[in-house]
């Protein structure tokens, strides 16, 4: 099978990512040998270790509480509908049983497939499943490593490598591809990380692995990072996006400040991957994980621009997920399980930002995620005969449309509150977010 950039490509693009669109909020684990030290995903490169510094890890790697099963209902109750795994991140660890290397979960002394159990968990849940695969790989020993720009060996001349062997690499690379899109059944996301300098496209011999990779599992998603990030011409955010330009965006620690679009104009799907707290891998000392408010206003920040979230874990050495971040997700699920209508399906209102908050939509059912206290009636600037039924989301209870008495100099626009009188709008009922669900009027 043949792919190409053009108006069928991109209606292909539309119909993969319906369930993307709709499903808004996923769960991205990051896991490795890197749990073991604790100082996060990069420490090789940051502290520039060997292979021999680090092969103490590799050595003992053994998480005897690695429970997936777990995991999967800790992600369901938190109301995520997906979750992507590092099947291999950039050190070239292996959580999965791949046959082109020895560096892998099933050679440690945990002697399991980590990966494997990590798809059947939860796919028992009901939920969609991705795999993160690192372009980079600081193991092998024909990727660049002398004179590349983050390898751990940048500095040391005797990793000089022959440029001629990396083509060795590329090989080995769409062998481990191939074996994850043949060996472990219907994937949904396939969470590619990530081109730099000239390592960027073609360099990965990228359209060759796009047209395998449709070939295999037609219906699979892909994020954008065969690219380079800012690359311009064929992108996925000109016209005529490339081959491999991918089936989302995929801004990292950061919303963008107006969703993403192409440059027309057009909406991009994306997802904005964030972390709990301040690392991506586990690390012992970071405690600074973000509240269960913060995490619920940023995805919805993210809804009301028509992307996703992708929210990060790391679990620790012995394979659990932290307990900070468990709390975290089991209050975000609380609120999910009596607002997620306002998430689900939903994206940008197509109305200017109110001042109070937030608008998300889905057909003609508003929801105003109202995050700022109010001191009297609430404004719906513009909406003043378009509001039919008001109900607050998270019990049923009516919300009370209203034009008061000192309202006449906007007569364009409708008023809310939640009790009489009508200036009965403090405290919120819920000061994470108070969810109000709007019936429109067609105009």
């Amino acid at each position: 099978m043949s792919i190409s950039a053009d108006s069928s490509y991109l209606e292909q693009r539309t119909e993969r990512t319906k369930w993307f669109l709709r499903d808004r909020f996923g769960m991205f684990i990051h896991w490795g040998l890197y749990a073991i030290p604790a100082r996060g995903e990069w420490v090789r490169s940051f502290e520039r270790l060997s292979v021999e510094d680090y092969q103490a890890y590799y050595e003992e790697f053994n998480p005897e509480r690695y429970d997936p099963k777990e995991w999967a209902k800790a992600a369901k109750a938190a109301g995520m509908k997906y979750a992507v795994l590092t099947a291999k991140h950039h050190d070239g660890f292996c959580l999965f049983d791949t046959k082109l290397t020895d560096y892998k979960s099933t050679n440690t002394k945990s002697g399991r497939d980590l990966v494997r159990e990590f798809l059947d968990a939860f796919r028992a849940e009901g939920l969609k499943v991705g795999l993160y695969y690192s372009l980079l790989d600081w193991h092998h020993p024909d990727y660049p490593a002398y004179g590349d720009s983050i390898h751990p060996m940048r500095d040391s001349e005797a990793y000089k490598r022959d440029p001629a062997r990396f083509t060795n690499y590329l090989d080995y690379m769409h062998g481990q591809v191939r074996e994850l899109l043949t060996d472990y059944g219907k994937l949904d996301i396939m969470w590619f990380d990530f081109s730099y300098g000239e390592v960027k496209g073609e360099a990965w011999r990228a359209t060759e692995l796009m047209e395998m990779l449709r070939s295999l599992q037609p219906d699979i998603i892909v994020d954008n990072r065969l690219e380079a990030s800012g690359e311009e011409g064929g992108s996925i955010y000109t016209r005529n996006p490339s081959l491999y330009s991918g089936d989302f965006a995929s801004p990292e620690q950061i919303i963008p400040p107006s969703g993403v679009t192409d440059e027309e104009g057009n909406p991009i799907p994306w997802e904005a991957c964030i972390t709990l707290n301040n690392n991506w891998g586990y690390c012992a000392s970071d405690r600074a994980y973000k509240t269960a408010k913060t995490v619920i206003r940023k995805l919805v920040e993210c809804v009301s621009k028509n992307g996703n979230l992708l929210l990060n874990v790391g679990p620790d050495a012995r394979g659990e997920i932290p307990r900070e971040s468990l709390n975290v997700l089991e209050e975000v699920g609380e609120w999910m399980r009596r607002n997620g209508d306002s998430i689900y399906g939903c994206g940008a209102a197509d109305l200017p930002k109110p001042e109070w908050g937030r608008y998300t939509r889905k057909g003609d059912k508003l929801y105003a995620h109202v995050l700022e206290e109010s001191v009297g009636p609430i404004n719906l600037a513009g909406l003043a005969g378009r509001i039919g039924q008001a109900r607050l989301l998270a019990d049923g209870s009516e919300a009370y449309v209203s034009r008061p008495w000192n309202a006449t100099l906007y007569p364009d626009d409708a008023f809310f509150n939640f009790a009489r009188p009508e200036h009965y709008t403090y405290p919120l009922p819920d000061e994470r977010d108070t969810v109000v669900e709007f019936t429109l009027i067609e105009e």
